[in-house]
């Protein structure tokens, strides 16, 4: 049996919020990230769309003052679970929550920069991303590059996994694509629990912004672009922008 759910579920979902980490163990492409803060020496950082913290709780571990914010509760909640989770301040919402902090650092993994698909939307999390970070400090996000069109592999025959859970044993996934127009990216993620003969299904939609019109939005908000680099283990297919938040109102 197939269960549509609401948008995003993979993370408000309390049963698919517990897949997240097994069904990405792999979080090598975090590395970079911590590199470019420890080259920075910043020390008080803020996480904005944490998800279920692992980030977080990395640098948390490394010495560093962190708070971790996202509007999914599931995923929290999970995040709250890990041990180094009383070392951060977790926030359930966006950064319109976060009291202000002078923070050093705000950082977007997981290409947390797609998901605001409106213009408002985007502009206003940029500026107040701005507001929290002290005159210097910067800000770092990643994004798709809409030229790669990695979505062309997103097919249910590409995408297909299978991974064993604990106390679920074999879950596959995979995805499917809906719908690509006017930068927007629509596609659904299918959870089968192999021992249940069940399946969840969450839809989501990504916002493909090309190099231009980020830089362009990023240096509205106040921020002037340092570098846009390869991801290191993307390379072609993934932009890491560094910009650096105006030092004058």
């Amino acid at each position: 049996m197939s269960q549509e759910l609401e948008a995003d579920a993979c993370f408000v979902d309390a049963r698919l919020a517990e897949l997240y980490d097994p069904l990405d163990a792999d979080r090598s492409d975090l590395e970079p990230y911590a590199q470019i803060i420890d080259s920075l020496g910043a020390r008080k950082i803020l996480d904005v769309g944490c998800g279920t913290g692992t980030f977080a709780c990395q640098l948390a571990a490394r010495g560093l003052q962190v708070t971790g914010v996202d509007p999914a509760g599931a995923s929290l909640a999970v995040a709250g679970a890990k041990p180094q989770a009383p070392l951060v301040q977790w926030v359930h919402g966006t950064v319109a929550d976060v009291p202000t902090g002078d923070y050093d650092v705000a950082v977007m993994t997981a290409n947390v920069a797609m998901v605001f698909t409106g213009d408002l939307q985007w502009q206003q999390t940029l500026e107040r991303i701005a507001q929290l970070l002290k005159p210097g400090g910067r800000l770092i996000f990643e994004a798709r590059r809409p030229e790669a069109r990695a979505w062309l592999n997103w097919t249910p025959e590409l995408t297909r996994e299978t991974t064993l859970i604990d106390r679920l044993g074999p879950v596959s996934t995979w995805i499917e694509v809906l719908d690509y127009a006017d930068e927007l990216l629509s596609f659904r993620e299918t959870f089968r629990f192999e021992q249940e003969g069940s399946e969840l299904v969450s839809h989501s939609t990504l916002r493909y912004r090309t190099r231009q019109e980020l830089t362009r939005t990023v240096e509205a908000a106040g921020f002037s672009v340092q570098t846009v680099q390869d991801a290191p283990d993307r390379p072609g297919r993934q932009f890491v922008f560094i910009a650096r938040r105006d030092t004058s109102d």
